[in-house]
This record gives structure tokens, C-alpha cells and sequence, in this order.
């Protein structure tokens, strides 16, 4: 079958990776270049909204689905009708409005931080008073990897976060004191048919996924909590595909922060940790294949290489060690691929980790916990008794 994908970024890349080994083949169309997805299928350079170049690229395929949220819910909606595209528009629209997703969050019994709509500095002014501070300051729409957002700690950021954010409709949340930031990623088939991943522990620098961790340590009541949630939300929005919940945990509370109506970075580590990796179990939905298993097959840890490549592909002499370079040229917060390391236990992981930092660009170091990857003096080999791969 020929599957269209709205998106060529790494999360197209990886889509097809999954899917060409079942047999399948790929048609990308982005206004981008398509670095990412060059040779593996075919690709139209256009916009969202050309209709002519959306005409021909959907008479190429058989379904189509998106590797990036912010596709015009439009768009899919008129693709919808010429051929089958999931996820849908419904969830697209849902997700691409902050204050939308966080009133769909409320309908739904998901708790959240309070926030409030902004379309004035008066509401905002009055949001801070009646919320507190410090507060996060977001634009509603087009914000991702820590993009259009503010931190107000006293009233006059207030002003200034204003007019940094483009003087536009705002949302305004109260400040989480999270314990930590967990996700919680999901799939749906036509029938309502669900699977969940293990929870993840996810860490960020700048507003950019570092680090994740599967599985999280958590009670099996904290996961219960997260796939209710998510379940809630595939439902209602009668979902097909795979979807991630981002939360935070505060105690023994989960409060949902944002959703991606998409196959999700914090879920790379499925591809060699978990039975069925995201990207194929998002391809089984879209084709009304049955869902593969979750359960994860080892202790995974994912490092973004965020701007930079590696220092040396040596990295791969590591223990455990996966390399995925996704054919972008680096800048300054790009991500241009991942590393994942598996192990059999978590204080192997954590070792394995350790010795994978030689081999990282600098730049990513000050990022990663110090708690949790302690740095290696260079040469220094950790020892990993009796280590089994994974």
C-alpha cells in the first residue's frame, strides 16, 4: 500500500523505516526540503494549502497521515474526503489551539494547571492576579520545543511577554512545581481498539526533550491514571494512530500538559526497547492492521542530539549502544538524530549512559541531569559486569 504522510521531518523518516520492511511505500509532501526522507519514497515540495499540488499527492496514495501537528486541520479535512487520513481533523483542531486542548483537558476530567484566555494586556494582567505568579505565558497556537512561551515571575514580565509574543491571543497557566515531567504515549485502531506504552520519564533543556527514560520507576496506579486519561482522549476524539499525553507529576498527581496528535520523540526508545515500536503501531492503525504488543523489553534511555553530531561514531563501541542520524545539516537547536541505550537493568543503564558521554558534543552536556549521568574522565572505562544486551 502507498501511504502519503503530510510532514518529512525525522518523524517521516522514521514512519517509513518502520513501514518499508512491511512492504509498504511513501509519498512525503512538506514545504521543506525533505533532507530527512530523501530515498525513501517520493516527495512533493509544496505548501499545506496548494491545492493542486494536495490534488496530485493525494491521487498518488491510498491513505495519508501526518507527521507534524500543525498541517491545517482544513487541509485533512478535504483530504478526508477523497481518501482515508488518520488521525483525523478533529484532533488536529483540538491540539493546534492551546486553550482548546486545555478546555477538551477540562471537559474530560484530565486535571491541568489553572489557566486563563488572553486577548488583551488587561486579561492578562487580571489572569496573573487571579492565577498567581509565576505563570507561563503561551501563544495558543504554532508553539513547540519551548517556542512561544514566557515565564512571568513578577507583574512587570507581564508587559514584556506581551509584546515578546507577538501582542496575539495567549494562554495563561499557572506554574506547576512538578516532581517530574512524564509522557504517556498511546494507539488506537478503527475499532477502538487501545495499547499504551510504559510511562516515560522525559528531561528538558530550553524547552527541549534531552533525555528520556523507559520505563519510568512509577506504581502501577500512576499508569492506570495516565492510560485513563489518554483512553478518554482517544475516544472522544475517535482517534486512529498513535497519540502522547505529556503530564506532570506532582505527588501522586498527574496534570496533562499538552497532547501531539502524532507519533512523539519521547517514543523513540520504543524502535529497540519495546515489542512493537510507535511508528509501526501508528502504520497498523492507519492500515487497520492489529496493534502490535507494548511491553517494553528492556531498560531504555533516548539523548537528543540536538545542533551537533556526535563527536564519533565510535559511541556505537558502547554497550547497548543505537545511532539514528536523520540527514539534517546542524544548527543551533536542531534535532538532527538520537542516541538510544538499552540495558538489562537500570543501574546498567546508568552506567552505559555514563560511558556514552565521551562521545557527546559539549554542548549537550550542561543539559543532561547530573542526578542521573554522572560524567566520565576521559579514558575511563566503566566496568559492566556480567552485562547481557539487550
Amino acid at each position: 500500500m502507498k501511504i502519503g504522510i503530510l510532514g518529512a521531518g525525522q518523524l517521516g523518516r522514521m514512519l517509513a523505516l518502520a513501514g518499508l520492511p512491511m512492504g509498504h511505500s511513501f509519498h512525503f509532501l512538506d514545504p521543506g526540503e525533505g533532507e530527512s526522507v530523501a530515498g525513501l519514497g517520493g516527495f512533493t515540495r509544496a505548501s499545506f494549502d496548494d491545492p493542486d499540488a494536495m490534488a496530485r499527492f493525494v491521487a498518488s496514495v491510498d491513505r495519508v497521515t501526518f507527521e507534524f501537528e500543525n498541517v491545517p486541520a482544513a487541509a485533512v479535512a478535504r483530504i478526508a474526503s477523497e481518501r482515508p487520513v488518520a488521525p483525523g481533523a478533529l484532533a488536529l483542531e483540538r491540539s493546534q489551539d492551546r486553550l482548546i486542548e486545555k478546555q477538551l483537558f477540562t471537559e474530560l476530567g484530565i486535571p491541568t494547571a489553572p489557566f486563563r484566555s488572553i486577548e488583551t494586556p488587561l486579561d492578562l494582567k487580571q489572569a496573573a492576579a487571579e492565577i498567581g505568579l509565576p505563570a507561563v505565558i503561551k501563544t495558543r497556537r504554532h508553539g513547540y520545543d519551548g517556542k512561544g512561551q514566557w515565564v512571568a515571575t513578577q507583574t512587570g514580565d507581564l508587559e514584556t511577554a506581551w509584546r515578546a509574543l507577538g501582542a496575539q491571543p495567549l494562554i495563561l497557566e499557572g506554574f506547576v512545581r512538578f516532581r517530574r515531567e512524564l509522557s504517556i504515549i498511546g494507539a488506537r485502531d478503527a475499532w477502538g481498539g487501545t495499547v499504551f506504552y510504559p510511562l516515560v520519564e522525559n528531561h528538558h533543556g530550553d524547552g527541549i526533550l534531552r533525555l528520556s527514560l523507559a520505563p519510568a520507576a512509577v506504581e502501577a496506579e500512576l499508569q492506570a491514571f495516565a492510560e485513563g486519561y489518554a483512553h478518554r482522549l482517544l475516544d472522544t476524539l475517535q482517534y486512529e494512530g498513535v497519540l502522547a499525553l505529556e503530564l506532570f507529576q506532582v505527588g501522586d498527581e498527574l496534570f496533562a500538559n499538552e497532547m501531539a496528535p502524532r507519533v512523539h520523540n519521547s517514543g523513540h526508545w520504543t524502535i529497540e526497547g519495546a515489542e512493537t515500536s510507535q511508528f509501526e503501531n501508528h502504520l497498523r492503525a492507519v492500515l487497520g492492521l492489529p496493534l502490535g504488543a507494548t511491553a517494553s523489553r528492556c531498560q531504555s534511555a533516548m539523548v537528543n542530539l540536538i545542533g551537533s553530531l556526535p563527536v564519533d561514531t565510535d559511541l556505537l563501541a558502547c554497550p547497548g549502544a543505537h545511532l539514528h542520524l536523520y540527514a539534517k545539516q546542524p544548527r543551533p537547536g536542531r534535532k538532527v538524530g538520537h542516541v538510544t541505550i538499552t540495558a538489562e537493568s537500570d543501574p546498567e543503564l546508568r552506567r552505559r549512559l555514563g560511558n556514552l558521554m565521551r562521545y557527546l558534543p559539549a554542548n549537550l552536556l550542561p543539559h543532561l541531569p547530573a542526578p542521573l549521568v554522572r560524567q566520565v574522565a576521559p579514558g575511563e572505562i566503566l566496568p559492566v559486569p556480567g552485562a547481557r544486551e539487550c
